[in-house]
Parts: structure tokens; sequence; C-alpha cells
């Protein structure tokens, strides 16, 4: 059986700067500290953290919602699970980010929800402020491999 996770963050930078920080391969390396390939086409490729998540895109519409199957290379090869991140316009000019991920193998699940707020959110969210604010930084992480620690909580 497969679990589902739905998970809610709050950005400090418009949809817009959200929406291409997941969906540009240079900005999604640079805040995940890994290698990614993304395509922007719906059915066009995606891969993140190297080799470890590979997919495909379902759904897009521009700076509002990307839908996208997705399985890690460690998960049985008949699992997949499909990802939707919405994004929502909030006060200040900030962005409500609702993100589901149905399909989970359920002995991954804890360590991809964990992983969802380590290696995603969390970095992003650093390199969308470092961006808004002053003194930018180039927003990647110093974490030596990104990848593993991804790999890790996953067989949390």
């Amino acid at each position: 059986m497969a679990q589902s996770i739905r998970q809610t963050v709050l950005f400090d930078a418009k949809p817009e700067q959200v929406f291409e920080a997941l969906m540009d391969s240079r900005q999604h390396a640079a805040f995940t500290g890994a290698p990614a390939r993304i395509s922007r086409k719906v059915g066009g490729a995606v891969s993140a953290y190297g080799t470890y998540v590979a997919g495909y895109n379902v759904h897009i519409v521009q700076d509002k919602a990307i839908v996208q199957a997705w399985r890690a290379s460690d998960w049985p090869t008949d699992a997949w699970s499909v990802a939707s991140f919405v994004l929502q316009p909030a006060a200040g000019g900030k962005t409500k980010l609702t993100f589901e991920q149905h399909g989970v193998p359920n002995k991954a699940a804890k360590g991809i929800t964990a992983g969802w707020k380590a290696a995603y959110w969390e970095p992003l969210r650093k390199m969308l402020k470092s961006r808004t604010g002053a003194g930018a930084q180039t927003g990647k992480r110093k974490s030596a491999s990104p990848a593993a620690s991804v790999r890790r909580q996953a067989r949390a």
C-alpha cells in the first residue's frame, strides 16, 4: 500500500519566482546542491539529485501549478508517485505552496516526508530570501552530498 504526503509552505517570494526555482534546471540545482534536469514541457523528463529522482511532467500551468510523476531509484520498479505543487499569491508578495504527493511506497514515506522539508522547502526558502534580501548570495547549499541526505531520509 502507498501513502500520501501533504505539506503547505509559505515563501517570501512571488509565485513566478517559486515556479521558476522549481522548473528551471539551474535554479533547482542551485537550491538543492545537486544536478537537476527539468523539461518545461508536458510529457518532458524530470530528474533531480542526479539520477536519484526521475519522472516526467504531467500538467503545467505557468506560475500556478506543476504536476509530475516521480519515482526514486531505490523504490520498487513499478512504484510511481504523483507530486503536485500549487502556487497561490499570499499577502505581502509571498507565495503559499500546497504540495501533495500520492503513491509514495510505505517504506519510503517517513523519509520522503522529512526530505521535502529538509532538502527542498528549507533550501528553497533560503535561496529565495537571499535573492530578495540585501547581500544576495548564490543560494547554493554547503552540504557535501545533498543526494546522499535525500537517500538517507528516504530510508529512515
